[in-house]
């Protein structure tokens, strides 16, 4: 039977609704029910679905952007919000784990996003909300960086389950710090990038960056990617139509299933949109960590330290009370009145 647990695991691979949180929310739930309906126990969505990943940074010179990120923050979402609860409850009904990317904005700040991994699991609890510690490249222009509070790895009822969105799966000591908390499933979420470099096989990076983590970790790896919609280059090209062909190249997502020896379980998806499944039996990382467990046997902990600050980046330090007229504002008793 085995120690641990034996799940069908879905990643899909399409487009958001760009820049609409609410459909695209209603595309995540009816695809959450679809892949529920077809066994999983898990369900990965890609980078930043909700609701648009921006391409114009990789087109547009920042000036001609700047309109564009006003969309993108009306575009977002908090985190707890509505459209998380919505995915949560369908999560809940269906039973089964999900791993979505957002843009996310908070009250305190009226400028900054974070891209956002929300983790939830077969309960509808909101288990992780894990802001990408460093935007890549053209990405600075959208997203501030997290920190590495939500560098965590979550017990859930399909194991121990972590999570980086995109470039982070490139990051050894990230991913290090979650093999270290005995991460068995990994989600890779991503985005299609055809405005890479001409030399520059997107889909197949994001391969090799799966296996990577598979075969040095000995665990499973869920990669997600979206695809580019019809819809998202009309409105990305449309006072930069030379810009069409970069957007529509090819070999630019891939999402998949891989297994502890780092190979693609079942088939893997390039480019098109659906939904790819594969049994992920964990019992499977156990043999090939007796060669090589990094975070283990195979590791010189007495030579190598790392250290991880997982305390939260704070605006601000507060001491002493408030002042009287704050509490006269939320209707307390002046001092004197009291």
């Amino acid at each position: 039977m085995g120690l641990f647990p034996k799940f069908t695991a879905a990643a899909v691979q399409t487009a958001p609704v760009f820049l609409d949180p609410a459909a695209t929310t209603e595309r995540a739930c009816s695809l959450i029910r679809e892949a529920a309906s077809n066994g999983a126990r898990l369900v990965a969505f890609p980078e930043v679905f909700i609701s648009a990943y921006p391409y114009w940074s990789w087109i547009m010179s920042p000036i001609e952007g700047g309109p564009w990120f006003q969309k993108l923050y009306e575009g977002s979402v908090e985190v707890p919000g509505p459209e998380i609860a919505a995915i949560a409850a369908t999560a809940r009904e269906c039973g089964v784990n999900v791993v979505i990317g957002v843009n996310e904005r908070t009250r305190e700040s009226h400028g900054t996003l974070y891209n956002t991994l929300v983790t939830i699991g077969s309960d509808g609890k909101i288990l992780n909300r894990h802001r990408k510690l460093v935007p890549t490249w053209a990405e600075k222009l959208s997203w501030a960086g997290g920190d590495g509070s939500t560098l965590q790895v979550h017990d859930t009822d399909i194991g121990r389950l972590g999570s980086l969105a995109c470039g982070e799966n490139t990051n050894t000591l990230a991913r290090f710090t979650l093999l270290a908390q005995g991460e068995m499933v990994h989600v890779a979420s991503y985005i299609s990038l055809p405005v890479a470099p001409p030399d520059y096989d997107m889909a197949e990076a994001i391969k090799l960056r799966a296996a990577a983590h598979s075969f040095e970790g000995k665990v499973f790896t869920v990669v997600a990617c979206s695809t580019i919609s019809e819809e998202i280059i009309e409105a990305v090209t449309v006072n930069h139509p030379e810009a069409r062909p970069l957007l529509e190249r090819k070999s630019s997502a891939f999402s998949g299933i891989l297994g502890p020896d780092g190979r693609v379980v079942g088939e893997g998806l390039v480019d098109d949109e659906g939904i790819v499944y594969a049994e992920i039996d964990l019992n499977k990382c156990i043999q090939p960590k007796q060669m090589h467990d990094i975070t283990g046997h195979y590791n010189r902990f007495d030579v190598f330290d790392l250290r991880v600050n997982r305390r939260t980046n704070s605006r601000v330090s507060w001491s002493g009370e408030p002042a009287a007229d704050w509490r006269l504002a939320n209707g307390e008793a002046a001092p004197d009145e009291a």
